[in-house]
This record gives structure tokens, sequence and C-alpha cells, in this order.
């Protein structure tokens, strides 16, 4: 079998042949190994011996500009440092300016509303498993247009189903690592059920998290709930919903908030549920397990919730970070 051979004079030429139009979103990266940012996704590129392609010894955040604005920037870009520290994972140089550098690749990304990852990986070194082949971390950012889900699942909610899929035990579940395996599947497994989500139990049977969502239950009492945070990522948009929500205490639509262990079953009796997370904000569930929850619309805890959130997104200060987005 004859293959061609790429070089370093005809690279491009063969990287120009294959439209990828899943790119299109793809605003800027920021890449430590480089140096510098690109606007080009063909450029958007990191070394194959990085650990992080092939150990998913990485962490990462992924975090919200509203309007031109970094919402919670704090708060993810703590957790991606206690996830850096559980895995014995040193920060890169590059990132004591990584909230310049996060407002310089929104700048150039050119779009006020959009999607910020940021990953630390292992660095380039070898193809073993040992981290110590590895000289120096690296950090990688992108910027992706934000594209909001369709206006129908807020309308109407959303199907749930419980996932068969194994959660990552205590340790790994509080790591945002780039192995995202399991994550995967339950998402994988949702569409394969017919259902739009999927939400994991622990190993004790209790709701969990969802592939990339945490999961909030308005009970028949009228609590709000939250699954317990130690066998679960904690949410950065989920703790902040609990805060808002004690609006709604105050308004006496719940009697309370708190995070609980809640069952399956516990669940199948809800006035409502819901998914929350950085890129869906409020999003109601009308059918869990093929049962409808509540009266099979969207609830007005839910709608109430949402309100709140997005009042929180835009006009919140103190949570914002100015970008130089006009």
């Amino acid at each position: 079998m004859k293959l061609p051979v790429i070089t370093k004079e005809n690279f491009f030429l063969h990287l120009g042949q294959h439209e990828r139009p899943w790119q299109k979103d793809y605003l800027a990266m920021y890449s430590s190994q480089f140096q510098g940012i690109t606007m080009d996704p063909d450029l958007m590129v990191l070394p194959v011996d990085d650990h992080l392609v092939h150990r998913g010894d990485g962490v990462f955040d992924v975090m919200r500009c509203v309007n031109g604005k970094i919402y919670l920037r704090e708060a993810h870009l703590n957790r991606l440092e206690r996830s850096a520290r559980a895995i014995s994972l040193g920060l890169p140089p590059e990132y004591v300016r990584v909230r310049d550098l996060v407002n310089a690749l929104v700048t150039a990304g050119g779009e006020k509303d959009c999607l910020v990852r940021i990953v630390i990986s292992r660095g380039p070194g070898s193809f073993g498993a040992n981290p110590f082949d590895c000289p120096s971390s690296q950090i990688y950012i992108n910027v992706v247009r934000f594209r909001g889900l369709d206006a129908q699942h807020y309308k109407k909610g959303i199907t749930l189903v419980t996932s068969r899929i194994p959660i990552k035990r205590s340790f790994f579940a509080n790591i945002k690592s780039c192995n995202y395996l399991p994550n995967v599947l339950m998402k994988m497994e949702a569409v394969q059920a017919g259902c739009q989500y999927s939400v994991g139990l622990d190993e004790d049977g209790y709701l969990a998290e969802g592939s990339i969502e945490n999961i909030g239950v308005v009970t028949a009492d009228g609590m709000l709930e939250f699954p317990e945070t130690d066998r679960t990522l904690a949410g950065i948009t989920a703790k902040r919903v609990s805060e808002l929500a004690e609006k709604l205490v105050e308004e006496k639509r719940v009697r309370g908030v708190r995070f609980t262990r809640i069952t399956p079953h516990q669940a199948y009796r809800a006035k409502e549920i819901f998914l929350t997370g950085t890129s869906i904000n409020i999003l109601p569930v009308v059918q869990y397990d093929g049962r409808p929850v509540g009266r099979g619309c969207p609830g007005p805890v839910c709608l109430r919730l949402s309100d709140l959130l997005w009042q929180d997104m835009t006009h919140n200060t103190e949570m914002l970070s100015e970008t130089g987005v006009a």
C-alpha cells in the first residue's frame, strides 16, 4: 500500500483538501506550545505525544461569555486549579496571565456570546504513562461561538432517562479531568434510548449528575434539592442556582434549598425536575424514565429560576469580567 508522505512543505496543501463544517464555530485558540493565538481552525492543533491526547492526562474548565463578559470566571478558574492540584499537575508559566489571555482571545474571536475552554495538559514528552516524561505542562484555550439549544427545549421541556453507565468514584468525580469516557457513554446511551439526556446513579443508587449537567429536583413537599457533591462534580452553575433559589424561598415558591441524597423513586414523585449547566442555564425535564414529571410541562420554579439566572448572568457585575469585545 502506497501512502502519500506528508512533509512540512506539503502539509497545508493536504490540510486544505477536506472541508470540516464542524469547525465553523471555532473562533480562536491560544497554545503555550506555540506561544501565540490563531483564528484559523486548521491551525488549532496540539502534539499527538501530549499525554492529554493518549492518556487523558489533563484538566479543563469551560466558562461562558455573555454579552462580552465572562460569567463566574473566578469560580471556574478556582475549580480548574483544584483539579490540577488533585492530580499533581503543575500549572504552566503562562497560567499567571490566564485572565489576560482569556480576554485577549475573546476579543480576537470577535463574538460577544461564546464559550471559553481552558485545558491544562501534562504536556508532550512520550507515548508512555509516566507523567515525569513530560518536561512542562501546557495550556490550551479555545473560544467557540455559543449556540444555545432550540427554544422549544425550554418551552416544552426535555426527556431524561436513568443511565446504566457507572459514574466516576468520588475522588475522580471531583476532578474535572479530560478523561470523559463515562460521560460520552452516558450521552450515547440517552440518544440511543430516544431521550435527550441521561442522569447517572452513584454506587448507592442515588442521583448523581448528567453527562455534563447537574440535576435539581422540586420534591412533592416543595423542597428544592440537589444531589450531594461528594460523588459528583461540584457544578459552578448549580451552586449559583442554589444561591439564587433563596429568593424563591422568600417568595414562598419553595420551602427550602438543600444538597442531599435523592433516589430515582423520589424523583419520580417530584413536582419539577431540571438540568443546569454552563451552556444550558435551566433546562426543564418533563419526562423521566418514561414517567411525566409534575403536569408534564415546565413548572413555575424552573421558569422563575431561569429568569433569576439570566438576570444574574447579564447584570451581576460582581460575577462578571469585562473583555475588549465592543
